[in-house]
């Protein structure tokens, strides 16, 4: 008679196959633990896929001291973390994957082949190599726990049954309620919730920002480039940012306005008001400003049109939006311009006023702010300090930071060390 082996324990359960998640379910496979990694999508990274608009900027290789400048919530908290496995470790991680990367302006770290999903790839390989177990559209409704402690999952596979899979180590990296549409719905709030754990409140962070400016619609596509940005929350100037700035149907954003994001989002929260002030000239002060304007003025016929000067200065489609910021007529001749004029086109051009009344919704969020506090999980462990066994890694945490590399970062640092499953 066939003997029938008997089925063997898993030592974790990840739940969650993005970023963090896939790096926690390696590393624990890769000491020698069995691992089941439960993901609720039919494939694994699908958040990672189109991160960095499809090219993934995988981390920053900023130093330690300037990274840490750059995470927004709890950065004393990450140190560990990123001291066990930093941006200079996930770089070396993802050349031995078979990754060749590239490090671009701001110390912005790419794959060489413009494509996340080398990145994506890497990471499921990684699982896979290790022997990693992977249900796919698979989603868990409870984590079960004896007392203080865990004892397994209970989840719904990919047929509609209920199952249950006991393990006496859980890692929570569902990911917050950006991008909805990868998977990131905020389960991970709910299990930490129902578990005794406090979430702080959740928001879009690095977010479009609206504006109620008059001219707002008529700048839909432009795309400003080497402009200071300074953030105004009643009528205090608080954050300063240099790139680039863009318009869309969903707001103001870029680069510049997304990091300007976190802080704007939480004065409206608040009920505050908040601007944004464009210095389209930064490397000009006002003098010189007007020294090449008047050079420009003397080098045009008196009878070319105002918006011929404004096409000198600024970008095309800002030509007439511009012009009726000023309230100068786009056909009056530039010889008939007054020293007024003038100085309220230099005001404008050194600060241009976008009045901030609201923040696009978590679809349009690169990353969550808010989700489980810091202080209710062990730093140097990732364990939670009220349930025994139950990790947590990435963006479930209270844990965000700017665009450029740095969220990508705590997820890979958290994951290897949750991953790590230190006691």
């Amino acid at each position: 008679m066939e003997q029938i082996e008997e089925k063997q324990p898993y030592d974790v359960i990840v739940v969650g196959a993005g970023a963090a998640g896939m790096m926690a379910a390696g590393t624990a496979a890769r000491s020698g633990k069995r691992v089941l990694l439960i993901e609720k999508m039919e494939k694994s990274g699908r958040k990672v896929r189109i991160s960095g608009k499809g090219r993934c900027n995988v981390t920053n290789a900023r130093p330690a001291e300037e990274f840490a400048g750059h995470v927004r919530a709890n950065a004393a908290f990450l140190a560990q973390a990123f001291a066990e496995f930093n941006n200079r470790a996930t770089i070396r991680f993802f050349e031995r994957q078979g990754v060749k990367l590239d490090i671009e302006r701001g110390e912005r770290v790419f794959p060489k082949s413009g494509k996340a999903w080398d990145i994506a790839n890497a990471l499921l390989e990684y699982c896979v190599d290790n022997g990693v177990k992977i249900l796919y559209d698979t989603r868990v409704k409870e984590i079960m726990t004896l007392g203080d402690k865990v004892f397994g999952v209970r989840y719904i596979n990919k047929r509609g049954f209920e199952r249950k899979e006991e393990c006496a180590q859980v890692i929570v990296a569902t990911g917050g309620v950006s991008y909805p549409g990868t998977g990131s719905t905020g389960d991970g709030y709910a299990f930490a919730a129902d578990l005794g754990h406090t979430v702080e409140p959740l928001r879009p962070s690095l977010t479009p920002l609206v504006s109620s400016h008059p001219q707002i619609k008529y700048l839909h596509k432009l795309l400003l480039r080497n402009v200071r940005a300074t953030l105004w929350i009643d009528d205090e100037a608080v954050r300063e940012e240099f790139g680039e700035i863009g318009f869309s149907e969903r707001g103001v954003e870029g680069a510049v306005a997304l990091r300007l994001s976190r802080d704007a989002v939480d004065a409206l929260i608040e009920g505050k008001r908040v601007k944004i002030v464009l210095d389209m000239k930064p490397a000009l002060t006002e003098e010189v400003l007007r020294e090449r304007i008047a050079r420009e003025i003397a080098e045009m016929d008196p009878k070319e049109f105002f918006a011929e000067l404004l096409r000198k200065l600024v970008p095309k489609p800002l030509v007439l939006p511009l012009a009726q910021e000023l309230d100068i007529h786009s056909k009056d001749y530039v010889a008939k311009l007054t020293e007024a004029q003038i100085d309220r086109l230099i005001k404008t051009l050194k600060g241009f006023v976008l009045p901030i009344v609201d923040y696009a919704p978590f679809p349009y969020a690169v990353v969550t702010a808010g989700g489980v506090r810091c202080d209710e999980v062990n730093p140097y462990t990732m364990e939670s300090l009220k349930i025994k066994g139950l990790y947590f890694a990435g963006e479930v945490l209270d844990l965000d930071a700017d665009t450029g590399g740095y969220n990508l970062q705590i997820a890979f640092s958290t994951g290897r060390l949750a991953g790590l499953l230190k006691k």
